[in-house]
C-alpha cells in the first residue's frame, strides 16, 4: 500500500489522463484509473470544485479504487487542464451553468456506456451542485449520487438577493470577464485560504505542490460573470419543483461551519429530495471534507462506504 503523501502526489499505476472533446469541440482533461479486481464494483465519477484539479482527489481515489471501483474525473470548462474562457488565465469564468451541465450531460453517456455499474455520480463544491441541476434535469440517471459540501447557495453580506444585486451591478459596470476579488476564496474576509479549506496543513500543501509541476493547471478568482452565474443557478435550484421528483438515491454532506457555501441552502436542498441521507459535520470540517483531517476524512469516507454498499449495489 502506497503512503498518504505518495498517493496525494503520484498519478496510480495504471491510471491515464487524456482529452475528451465536448460536442461543440471543447476539449476537457480527463483522469481514467479502470478497476483491476476480478469483479469490479462499479464505477464512480467525481467532479471537484470552482478551481479544481482532480489531483488534489488522488487519495481518496485510491480509496475507492482499493475496493475495485473503476474511478474517472474531469476538469471543468474553463479551468484546470480544460483550457480558459478569459484572457487571463488566473480567472475562472463561464457563460451560464448550462454550458457545465451540457458538457456534463454529453460525458455522462458516453461513460455511462464504456464503464462497469453500477455507476455513481459524486460532486463536491460546485460539482455537488451540478450533479444536483443534472439529477433534477434528468440528464443523468445514476445509481447513486453522492453531494460533498455542495454548492447550494453563496454566503453574501445582508442576504443573497442583496448579493446577486451588488454582484450583477458589479458585473455590468466593466468587463463582466474581469476578476471578482484579487485574491482568496471569497472576499471581504480575514480567514486565510488554508482555514477555508481544510485544517490539514500537509492535504491542503498538495494544491499548491500540483501548481508547481504543472502551473498550467492553477486558477485564482472567478470572474464576477461567474459569480453572478452561481447566485443565479443555486437560487434557481432551490425553487425548483424538480429536485422534488429525483429518484436518485442520495448521500449529502454538509460542513455546518462551512464558510465558502452556505450549509444552511445545503440542508434546505436536501429537505426537498425525497431520497436522501443527509450527515452534518460541525466545526472540525471546513469546506473540503474529503481533505480533512483524519478523523473527519475518515468519518466521511465511512459514511460513503456504508452508502454505496446499501444503494449502489451490483
Amino acid at each position: 500500500m502506497v503512503s498518504s503523501e505518495t498517493a496525494r502526489r503520484t498519478y496510480p499505476d495504471g491510471s491515464s489522463i487524456s482529452f475528451w472533446t465536448a460536442p461543440d469541440g471543447w476539449q476537457l482533461r480527463r483522469f481514467d484509473w479502470p478497476s483491476t479486481a476480478a469483479k469490479p464494483r462499479g464505477s464512480i465519477l467525481f467532479q471537484g470544485g470552482r478551481g479544481d484539479i482532480f489531483e488534489k482527489y488522488l487519495e481518496t481515489f485510491h480509496h475507492w479504487h482499493d475496493q475495485g471501483w473503476t474511478i474517472t474525473s474531469f476538469d471543468w470548462r474553463g479551468q484546470g487542464g480544460s483550457g480558459r474562457l478569459t484572457d487571463d488565465p488566473h480567472v475562472g469564468d463561464i457563460d451560464r451553468f448550462g454550458t457545465y451541465l451540457a458538457d456534463y450531460g454529453a460525458f455522462w453517456q458516453e461513460w455511462v456506456a464504456a464503464t462497469p455499474g453500477p455507476h455513481v455520480a459524486m460532486g463536491h463544491s460546485m460539482g455537488g451542485h451540478l450533479v444536483c441541476r443534472a439529477l433534477a434535469k434528468v440528464i443523468a440517471e445514476p445509481d447513486a449520487a453522492v453531494l460533498i459540501a455542495p454548492m447550494m447557495g453563496l454566503h453574501a453580506p445582508i442576504s443573497a438577493g442583496f448579493g446577486e444585486r451588488v454582484a450583477e451591478i458589479a458585473m455590468r459596470l466593466g468587463n463582466p470577464q474581469r476578476r471578482a476579488w484579487k485574491s482568496n476564496e471569497k472576499p471581504g474576509t480575514t480567514d486565510s485560504r488554508p482555514s477555508l479549506l481544510t485544517h490539514d496543513p500537509d492535504r491542503y500543501s498538495d494544491e499548491p505542490w500540483w501548481w508547481e509541476q504543472k502551473p498550467e493547471i492553477k486558477l485564482g478568482p472567478p470572474s464576477w460573470r461567474w459569480v453572478v452565474r452561481a447566485f443565479e443557478s443555486t437560487r434557481r435550484l432551490r425553487a425548483s419543483r424538480r429536485v422534488k421528483l429525483v429518484k436518485v438515491p442520495i448521500l449529502m454532506l454538509v460542513a455546518e461551519a462551512d464558510k465558502l457555501v452556505r450549509a444552511a441552502d445545503a440542508i434546505k436542498v436536501a429537505g426537498l429530495l425525497p431520497d436522501v441521507r443527509l450527515v452534518r459535520f460541525g466545526s472540525e470540517s471546513a469546506h473540503e471534507i474529503l481533505r480533512e483531517v483524519d478523523p473527519v476524512r475518515n468519518r466521511a469516507l465511512g459514511e460513503i462506504d456504508i452508502f454505496l454498499s446499501a444503494r449502489a449495489q451490483q
